[in-house]
């Protein structure tokens, strides 16, 4: 479980999907024998499974996180979103009273859920194939699978293993400065906006959708 206060808290399972299908990208975390097993790999998010929904990967084959993980212990995959250093003097009340310090303000969903292992070649085509078309989508001139010649996909379908996390907790935490007054979240939302740092400016994004969006703060300044 995530420290989660209830300000930064996200429940809308709505959101936690989208949180989901935009990073893509996991840190799945298992246990061993010997302590945390740790992968960074890509998941599709099927929402209309269970509850929750459930995440389709695969792994290495040389990976030894399938082969040395207890499985019937929950395995937990975190999706990182934007981040952001905030610094103090971009708070106006600063300038009040001067009782402010640095924080990181930062957006992350955590699944929760058993790991179901597989090694069908014909279930792993059809998982790469969805893969590959999520995230080849968006160019002009998408690769596809068939792209390759059939017995080199066949050989490397050979070195991976499917696996499913069927999501049995899900967690949002937005930690998106909501504990500040408003005029300190917009003093932070001004500085994040003009950095350089992608992820900054993704940040920067995110609390303003908590704070009526960027033309609500046009108004309000």
């Amino acid at each position: 479980m995530v420290y989660n206060p209830p300000a930064f808290r996200e429940q809308d399972l709505a959101s936690l999907h989208e949180h989901i299908t935009a990073v893509g990208l996991a840190t799945l975390v298992t246990v061993g024998d010997d302590g945390p097993l740790v992968s960074h790999m890509p998941f599709l998010l099927d929402a209309r499974s269970g509850r929750y929904g459930e995440l389709a990967g695969h792994l290495a084959r040389a990976n030894p996180q399938w082969s040395a993980s207890d499985f019937r212990k929950p395995a937990l995959a975190i999706f990182m979103g934007a981040d952001a250093y905030v610094s103090p003097s971009w708070y106006p009340s600063k300038q009040e009273h001067g009782r402010v310090v640095p924080t990181w303000n930062y957006a992350t969903v955590h699944a929760r859920g058993k790991l179901e292992i597989y090694d069908d070649p014909k279930r792993l085509a059809a998982h790469v194939a969805r893969l590959t078309a999520r995230h080849e989508g968006r160019f002009a001139a998408p690769w596809q699978v068939g792209d390759a010649p059939d017995d080199y996909v066949q050989s490397q379908l050979k070195g991976i293993v499917g696996i499913v996390l069927k999501i049995e907790v899900l967690e949002g935490k937005m930690k998106l400065s909501q504990n500040r007054p408003v005029a300190d979240r917009r003093g932070v939302v001004d500085a994040l906006r003009a950095s350089d740092r992608p992820s900054d400016r993704g940040t920067a994004e995110l609390m303003e959708r908590r704070i009526g969006g960027s033309a609500a703060l046009r108004q309000n300044t």
